[in-house]
């Protein structure tokens, strides 16, 4: 049993020009099994911070450490062995393939894996019913809704098993009804114990999802907020870590 967080950012800063920095100092920490929101309007630095943590992208200065890796040191190689071991990805639009089936898209990770078949086809399979969607399995996903693709997408993402759920604006294409679906499905996700880092500019799903909200404002940490039962916030110091 370790104490270590899943995440843990120290002094992260991010420049790509001459300007401002898209990210500037941010040190915070998420721990394991914990649902924690980066909320910040567009340009605030979390699309930046969440490639980061994705291994995406590296910092310019300061460190990036996900689940005992120094991700920020990793090469192109490595960052892709980190991805399919460690990362599940959600995305806003799905990024599905659409001349796949739902059954054929959900497998996609584990084969890039090097998983063997009928492994691969069995943990796609009960994914895909335990978020009940296994009766789309040989559809494609332009014949389903925009929930049922969002969860064909988020069977996908936990195909590997991975330590790091990344949510990026994962309600942001669907009605009110898909997205109070999604909600609460990353709300049962979290309640079995899977970590989840969710990217929104959304304050009400901010509140009602996560046990926590990071405010980043132009690419620092504005506000780190602990979110009680109810959907209200109360502040707590910024940059603290739990």
């Amino acid at each position: 049993m370790t104490n270590e967080p899943m995440i843990a950012l120290q002094d992260a800063t991010k420049k790509y020009d001459d300007g401002p920095p898209a990210l500037a100092g941010v040190s915070l920490s998420v721990a394991a099994g914990e649902c924690v929101a980066i909320l910040g309007h567009s340009g605030s630095g979390k699309s930046t911070l969440l490639n980061l943590v994705a291994g995406l992208d590296k910092p310019s200065s300061g460190t990036v450490t996900v689940n005992g890796t120094r991700v920020d040191q990793l090469g192109e190689a490595g960052s892709a062995k980190y991805r399919r071991a460690s990362i599940g990805m959600i995305f806003q639009f799905f990024n599905l393939l659409d001349d796949l089936t739902v059954l054929d898209n959900v497998m996609v990770p584990a084969q890039l894996a090097g998983m063997g078949k009928l492994e691969v086809k069995r943990r796609a399979t009960e994914l895909l019913t335990s978020l009940g969607i296994d009766r789309h399995a040989k559809a494609y996903p332009q014949r389903l809704s925009g929930g049922q693709r969002q969860r064909v997408a988020v069977a996908r993402a936990l195909m590997n098993r991975p330590a790091l759920l990344l949510a990026d604006e994962p309600t942001g294409a669907l009605d009110s009804s898909s997205a109070e679906d999604v909600r609460r499905l990353l709300l049962e996700l979290n309640a079995d114990g899977q970590t989840i880092l969710l990217v929104t500019h959304d304050i009400q799903l901010a509140a009602t999802t996560a046990r926590r909200t990071i405010e980043l404002v132009d690419g620092a940490v504005a506000r780190d907020m602990v979110n009680p039962v109810g959907g209200a916030t109360s502040d707590s110091p910024a940059g603290a870590s739990r």
